[in-house]
């Protein structure tokens, strides 16, 4: 290279034109450390972003295996529909084959009742009209009145059955020996064993 010098120019040094061994290499220790942490963190988002895939992975599954289920759940739902209005019905057939019974019982009672109502008369105002009343007896002596007496209350015109007898009950069993019976003055009954 050729220089022009002027004296009254300062000289300007542009530097020397060949590479020294001396001179600092293109890479920076500095930026050697800047690669690895990028690289490092790089590597870490990775790791962190395989991990997270793996996740989804299993709970899109998840989900998946929770919607089929949730598919026959509805199935299901109608199955015990079904066997819910089949109970149901049983049930409501038993209900209505009792009440009829109960109705057919009820209906019996009632004819029941109404017969014997018209078997026994009752005693009303129309009955005891109906019946001959006993005439005033002005006969003197016994046998007279005897028989106006049995032409008076003779039913001429309904018979009168008989009323439903009572069951009487049994007398109790007499006290054990062994005991002796105290009656206190309110009534309250105690018994005492005797030695």
């Amino acid at each position: 290279m050729t220089m022009i010098s002027d004296p009254d120019m300062p000289a300007i040094d542009i530097g020397p034109a060949t590479h020294t061994e001396e001179q600092a290499p293109a890479w920076k220790p500095s930026n050697a450390r800047m690669i690895g942490v990028v690289a490092v963190g790089a590597l870490l988002i990775t790791a962190v972003n395989i991990t997270a895939a793996v996740y989804f992975y299993r709970g899109i599954n998840d989900l998946r295996l929770v919607e089929r289920r949730l598919e026959q759940l509805g199935s299901f739902e109608q199955r015990i529909a079904a066997r819910l209005d089949t109970v149901n019905n049983g049930f409501q057939s038993r209900f209505e084959k009792l009440d009829s019974q109960l109705q057919g019982s009820f209906n019996e009672v009632k004819g029941s009742i109404a017969r014997l109502e018209q078997e026994m008369p009752l005693d009303s105002d129309d009955n005891i009209s109906s019946v001959m009343e006993p005439s005033v007896i002005t006969t003197s002596t016994m046998a007279e009145a005897a028989t106006d007496l049995e032409e008076a209350t003779e039913p001429n015109i309904v018979d009168v059955p008989r009323p439903l007898k009572r069951k009487i009950a049994a007398a109790p069993p007499p006290p054990n020996s062994s005991y002796q019976r105290i009656v206190q003055p309110d009534g309250k009954v105690h018994y005492k064993k005797i030695n």
